[in-house]
């Protein structure tokens, strides 16, 4: 490999790379700030952003400080000495403990220079830590898992689950009436602690309890779609919604009418997950659905939620921005919070007042004013709002805007110097602003308050490991949405196939985005009262993807299939 001459100041690996040709060194400085800025080692910036693959990297630091190298393909990781270390430093410092040997530990690094985290080790541990390196690909996957086990290792699941600390999240909901012996049924209490252990392990994002007349079903929701885990007796039904109400702090003697409650789950020191919970009467007995709530889905970061890089760069424009509205449209279940909450995230600073008011609240952020609506005690959007703007406010988020004077009075802050996040029920981003005018919104105000619009889906994404690709006639692709250039190009499209690492092929979700500023154009359309159409016909003129173009450019790099998008994008 031909080697560069190095003049400017780097040192460790960044100097290797330059010096073996696989960075510049503007770009060296440029990868080392950004990886300081996402507080990233510098290979875990380098593999995530794909700037360089993992194994070149593995190989040059080995090298570079010599440090052995290893496959973690080739480890059984069953046996690591998790035990040694807590979680929190094993995630602090993204580490793996791999094996012990007397009183060394050798742990599995992807970047040697972090000298801190093997001196961490050895003051928590008490033991010598010996640097292994490892891909930073598989280190992550294997950090991920292990951090997850230890969460969850309970000893014996009969014997500990009933003793999973759980308290009710929601402090006015009913509380027992009197006592009731089934209530605490340990049989019971076991079995719905691992159904929820369960659906937290599988990245499920509901459970439903659903009893019927011949039998009992229980169905978690992974990747968007519902699939049954268990078949408790029907004879259950009872015990089960009880346990369940009474875990939530709802009233077990009403089951004629719905009630909602919350559920708060402690894995462990460090983490904790809250459930929703609803219940809904039906013919045979009362439906609960709880909906799993991770704090951790806000703080992924906005690389991991799919953005295009254009896209991603025009809403963090828009954050930036010290007034005016972002509003985020899509169906339930689309992932509106999750990218309302990033944005949130980015501008949880100790300069700003922030404030929420949500339905309820799904994600609670440290350092975020979050207010629960309560329509029947007359705390509604509106009212809420009304009370922020008399808080001092530099961000404001809603949850929904649903009526014409919470639009008004979130449109009126938004001119004001306030910054707003908000969703809307629409299909596109063209139709949110046609919405806004069908609310009852003058068009003047829409098009001097609303920055900009984003419209997004989920789709599931496929399996890295067993995916394939496959041959599609020219005239289909064409058909599908693709251009001449693109049919032409002999193009590869994968399909699912299914295999011990994911679900029918399948392996997590992907947001599929429309992101449309609002410009001065679209302004003057929607003050001269241009349809949704036309509005769309502006953004195509400005460059701006549909959902359908962003998600065929998803297809075309192997991330989605053909079949996934178009079941969750219907034109």
């Amino acid at each position: 490999m031909a080697t560069t001459t190095v003049r400017v100041n780097l040192t460790g690996l960044p100097r290797r790379l330059v010096a073996d040709g696989l960075l510049s060194e503007a770009h060296a400085l440029e990868v080392q700030r950004e990886a300081a800025q996402e507080k990233l080692l510098l290979v875990s910036y380098l593999v995530r952003h794909k700037k360089l693959n993992a194994n070149i990297l593995a190989s040059i630091a080995a090298d570079e400080f010599g440090v052995p190298v290893l496959d973690l393909d080739a480890v059984d990781l069953a046996h690591a000495p998790l035990k040694e270390m807590e979680a929190q430093l094993i995630e602090k410092h993204h580490v793996l403990p791999l094996f012990r040997r007397g009183r060394r530990i050798f742990v599995g690094v992807s970047d040697p220079a972090n000298l801190r985290a093997l001196d961490e080790i050895r003051f928590g541990t008490g033991l010598t830590a010996e640097a292994v390196v490892v891909e930073e690909d598989k280190l992550a996957r294997a950090i991920e898992k292990a951090v997850r086990s230890m969460d969850t290792a309970m000893g014996d699941l009969d014997d500990d689950l009933g003793r999973l600390e759980i308290s009710a999240g929601d402090e006015d909901a009913h509380t027992l009436d009197e006592p009731n012996a089934d209530v605490d049924d340990a049989p019971v209490v076991r079995f719905i602690n691992k159904i929820m252990l369960d659906a937290i392990n599988k990245g499920a994002s509901d459970i439903h309890f659903e009893p019927y007349e011949k039998f009992y079903r229980i169905r978690l929701r992974q990747d968007g779609m519902l699939r049954e885990v268990a078949q408790p007796p029907v004879a259950l039904t009872m015990k089960i919604a009880a346990r369940l109400k009474v875990l939530a702090r709802l009233d077990i003697s009403e089951r004629r009418i719905p009630q909602d409650g919350r559920i708060k789950l402690k894995l462990s020191k460090t983490r904790s997950i809250d459930f929703r919970v609803n219940t809904c009467p039906t013919l045979w007995g009362e439906k609960i659905v709880l909906r799993i709530l991770d704090p951790a889905s806000a703080r992924l970061g906005i690389d991991a939620l799919g953005y295009e890089d254009f896209q991603k760069e025009l809403y963090l424009g828009a954050l930036a921005r010290p007034y005016g509205m972002i509003l985020v449209t899509g169906p339930t279940g689309s992932g509106k919070t999750v990218s309302l909450y990033t944005g949130v995230n980015i501008l949880n600073t100790q300069d700003r007042n922030i404030c929420t008011a949500e339905d309820p609240v799904e994600i609670q952020l440290p350092g975020v004013n979050q207010v629960n609506v309560h329509p029947k005690v007359g705390l509604t959007f509106a009212s809420a709002l009304r009370s922020f703007l008399r808080q001092d406010p530099d961000v404001i988020l809603v949850g929904e805007i649903r009526d014409l004077e919470t639009a008004e009075i979130a449109v009126k802050a938004a001119q004001t110097g306030h910054l707003v996040l908000a969703t809307l029920h629409t299909n596109d981003a063209p139709k949110t602003l046609t919405r806004l005018a069908d609310v009852g919104v003058p068009p003047y105000s829409i098009a001097t308050a609303v920055n900009l619009i984003i419209a997004q889906r989920l789709a599931r994404r496929l399996c890295t490991h067993c995916r394939r690709a496959v041959k599609i006639p020219r005239e289909a692709l064409l058909k599908e949405g693709f251009s001449e250039d693109e049919a032409a190009s002999g193009m590869e499209i994968y399909e699912a196939v299914g295999c011990d690492q994911c679900t029918d092929g399948y392996k997590g979700r992907t947001g599929i985005y429309q992101v449309m500023p609002v410009s001065e154009a679209m302004g003057r359309l929607i003050m001269e009262g241009g349809n949704a159409i036309q509005i769309a016909d502006q953004a195509a003129k400005e460059g701006v993807w549909d959902l359908h173009r962003a998600g065929l450019h998803k297809v075309k790099h192997g991330i989605l299939s053909l079949a996934e998008l178009n079941r969750v994008i219907t034109e």
